[in-house]
């Protein structure tokens, strides 16, 4: 017969031992995979209205800590929006909620990727800036529990990561729609394993996912001046999955006959984003799951690192914002937590302020993160006792944001 076990200490992994019966009963647990992401396709293509964040008032935006570092960058990010935002908080337009309990160790007691009280508090708000948040892996001998970003995208439907890198003194504007909830994420928790023999995961690409993340893609190019569009795949290997998403894309790119369409397999788009003399004429990307996944942090690191790089995830009715890179939780064991870059968290934070229409006090943000990060670099964060505190940098930046002339100073060195 075939069984199903959970290994100790590999919580959603199945194990199968082959003996009779498997046929029918593999047959059975695939389609019921079938069944589930049908219904998920069908829910997720009935839901087309969006809310306007920008005319939502009052708003209320969830400070998420999760665990590692996290906690220590949320309360920069947090202590930053206190000071631009306080008029609008006083008037009661923006809402401010702390919400705890993302840890490790909630998760592990509780068997869950966000314990049921903090996904209820998260649920009572509209947008929330989340810390990043440790996923444990296979072979580490504590419960493989399910990534609870990924988790979080699937329960709230966040199907657009959206993720910028800028480099103003090599030409270099990229912007990468990743779609966000399907793929190998969505299902890979449900892999299996015939027992000492091999192991399958499913990858999952959907008509309707496809499209809802091409068009977010194409319209910002349209809207923001953009007249590039670029898919990254790798259709010519994987031909049912991702030839569904390049089919799509080549639909929609019909509808935009000003913007110039093409496709690049990922693994010649991870060199093209090294390449020093093609990079900068790539413009807005749009890509599956987990290519986007890996692109994105090479191009961050182009930027500066993973820990200056932000990232929105966007669904129709809630809105995440975090930073990019993971929890690091060695800093906290070494106690070097007070040293963190914030960078990535408070670029995610001014995402957060132009999503829901403050796109005056996001402006002054980005443009004094540019000046931190990449030209004046007054103020260093190394992440050791050599650089600066998560607290100093956060004061440098503020001081550049209020400072009458930052427009000023940042023109100097664009033009310089």
């Amino acid at each position: 017969m075939l069984k199903f076990k959970n290994v100790k200490g590999e919580s959603g992994m199945k194990i199968i031992k082959i003996e009779d019966n498997l046929w029918e009963q593999a047959k059975k647990y695939f389609e019921d995979i079938i069944r589930e992401q049908m219904e998920r396709v069908k829910k997720i293509s009935s839901d087309t209205e969006f809310i306007d964040f920008t005319k939502l008032r009052p708003i209320k935006i969830g400070f998420v800590g999760g665990d590692g570092i996290g906690p220590y960058i949320v309360d920069e990010a947090k202590r930053i929006l206190q000071i631009l935002l306080k008029d609008e908080i006083e008037k009661g337009n923006v809402i401010f909620k702390d919400i705890e309990g993302l840890t490790l160790e909630r998760r592990i007691k509780e068997m869950k990727p966000v314990p049921d009280d903090v996904l209820e508090k998260i649920r009572e708000c509209n947008v929330f800036l989340k810390g990043p948040t440790t996923t444990p892996k296979a072979g580490e001998g504590i419960p493989n529990i399910e990534s609870a970003n990924v988790f979080l995208r699937k329960e709230f439907d966040l199907f657009a990561n959206v993720r910028p890198v800028k480099v103003l003194n090599e030409k270099i504007n990229w912007i990468f729609f990743r779609e966000n909830t399907e793929d190998l994420y969505a299902l890979g928790s449900k892999g299996i394993e015939f027992e000492n023999t091999f192991g399958i995961d499913f990858r999952l690409i959907s008509y309707a996912g496809s499209r809802r993340i091409i068009k977010m893609a194409f319209e910002y190019a349209k809207n923001n001046g953009f007249k590039r569009v670029t898919a990254v795949n790798k259709a010519n290997v994987i031909k049912t999955t991702d030839g569904i998403f390049l089919k799509v894309f080549y639909e929609i790119a019909r509808d935009y006959p000003e913007i110039q369409a093409d496709d690049w397999f990922i693994d010649i788009m991870t060199a093209k984003l090294i390449d020093v003399k093609r990079r900068s004429e790539f413009q807005v990307f749009v890509l599956p799951n987990l290519f986007g996944d890996i692109l994105t942090d090479e191009a961050a690191e182009i930027q500066g690192g993973v820990g200056t790089a932000g990232s929105a995830n966007i669904g129709s009715k809630y809105a995440m914002f975090e930073a990019i890179h993971g929890s690091a939780p060695r800093m906290v064991q070494e106690n070097r937590q007070h040293y963190a870059d914030p960078s990535s968290i408070i670029k995610a934070a001014s995402m957060m302020l132009e999503y829901i229409g403050f796109q005056s006090i996001a402006k002054k943000i980005d443009m004094a993160l540019d000046v931190a990060n990449q030209f004046e670099r007054k103020v260093v964060i190394t992440g050791r006792n050599d650089g600066a505190t998560t607290r100093e940098f956060g004061d440098y930046l503020l001081s550049l944001i209020v400072d009458p002339k930052l427009e000023e100073k940042y023109d100097e060195f664009i033009n310089a």
